[in-house]
């Protein structure tokens, strides 16, 4: 078994450090301080633009998308560890790279699944990093773990499609660059298959009758460099027929083409985040001193530095199996290993980022370290793209199933 990553994605890891460590860091702060400047908080800092710029420049751009003609080609295998650099500093390395969601897996379902006018119109300038995007399909009314209680209408009316919904939690929203939405909702909802009622369309954001009602907080954060989660109202929102994403009754089996290399790279992303934490701790234990002696001197820290690497370690090895199965058997051949990760990753690094917020004491929950945002965010993803409870009942069932 050859755990060593091919020549190009040792070309590219060495690239990616050296731009994390002379751009993407240097940035956190003053991105902070351009923030605070900004006549509108979701308004973008010029530092971003400018990492974009050079993310570019260096060819560090699109890498998440396999298909050459649009990305890099990477596989997801190659892209897997490049995705866990990004994932340190996740508030800026994935949109520096244009390797940021909800952006990404917008990107992969017009790319599959986009006719040609779509394409050019919505996924060209995505893939330039001209515009943002967001994808509208969790609901406050129902319990959208379960895809197929989604109450939002699709209904056809000559030559336009009628949309009628509330969504909330929608990334990216408040963005104002997020120019296109993603909306799924029911065609058919009175159809005899469940996971065929479900269809995608295409809504721009000016388009008469969308509305931003407001910004969600996660834990109190507003999560502006992403957007942040918006609460949008469809009220009677008509958009061309020729804005259905493939074929009416396509909507779920779209959606779970999005998620599988979406749950992958959430997870190698929490992976980073993980190291970030683990190097943030480290600092700390060796430059405090509690009770007479460092806090790199005391037992519990030493277990709490320990047991954080060798997670990491076991976590990382599951992900990249996944990424290869990706590769090699497809998003079928790879599901039990997609929500394996997608359980056991979110868990062990909010685990790992608490342990170093305790270690930081009161400075591990203000804004002068990274940790608090880190936490939030990695405890969000137990909840996201389907949550841990989900996944567990899926993959109980399968194995049940070798037994029956």
């Amino acid at each position: 078994m050859d755990f060593a990553f091919d020549a190009r994605t040792e070309e590219l890891r060495a690239k990616l450090l050296a731009f994390m460590d002379e751009h993407v860091y240097p940035a956190e702060a003053v991105a902070e301080e351009q923030r605070a400047e900004l006549a509108s908080p979701w308004d973008t800092p010029a530092v971003v633009e400018e990492l974009k710029a050079e993310a570019r420049r260096q060819g560090l751009w699109n890498l998440f998308l396999p298909d050459a003609e649009y990305g890099a080609g990477l596989t997801n295998l190659q892209y897997a560890p490049l995705a866990e650099i990004t994932g340190r500093s996740p508030q800026l390395a994935p949109t520096a790279l244009n390797c940021a969601a909800p952006d990404t897996g917008n990107m992969e379902v017009l790319s599959q699944f986009g006719d040609e006018q779509q394409r050019k119109q919505w996924l060209e300038p995505l893939l330039a990093g001209e515009i943002r995007s967001a994808f509208a399909m969790t609901e406050p009314e129902v319990a959208s773990s379960d895809a197929t209680n989604i109450t939002t209408l699709i209904e056809r009316d000559g030559d336009e499609y009628v949309i009628t919904g509330r969504k909330w939690y929608i990334s990216g929203a408040m963005n104002p660059d997020c120019k296109i939405f993603i909306v799924m909702g029911k065609t058919d909802p009175d159809g005899d298959d469940i996971r065929r009622q479900q269809s995608m369309v295409l809504v721009p954001r000016d388009t008469p009758g969308v509305t931003i009602k407001r910004a969600m907080q996660v834990f109190g954060y507003e999560d502006h460099y992403h957007g942040g989660h918006a609460e949008v109202i469809f009220e009677n929102a008509r958009v061309p027929v020729t804005n259905l994403i493939g074929e009416e009754g396509g909507g779920f089996a779209i959606a779970q083409a999005r998620l599988g290399p979406g749950r992958i790279h959430h997870c190698l992303r929490l992976i980073g985040m993980a190291e970030r934490a683990i190097e943030l701790m480290c600092r700390r234990a060796v430059s405090r001193t509690a009770f007479g002696k460092a806090l790199a001197q005391q037992g519990v820290v030493h277990n709490w530095i320990a047991d954080a690497r060798v997670t990491v370690e076991q976590l990382r090895l599951l992900v990249l199996k996944t990424a290869w199965l990706m590769d090699t058997v497809g998003n079928r051949g790879a599901h039990t290993e997609i929500q394996a990760i997608k359980i056991a990753t979110p868990r062990a690094v909010v685990d790992i980022i608490d342990r170093a917020i305790q270690l930081h004491g009161a400075g591990g929950v203000s804004q002068d370290f990274p940790l608090a945002e880190l936490y939030a965010g990695a405890r969000t993803l137990m909840i996201a793209d389907g949550p841990d409870e989900v996944h567990q009942r899926s993959l109980a069932r399968r194995e049940l199933k070798k037994y029956l």
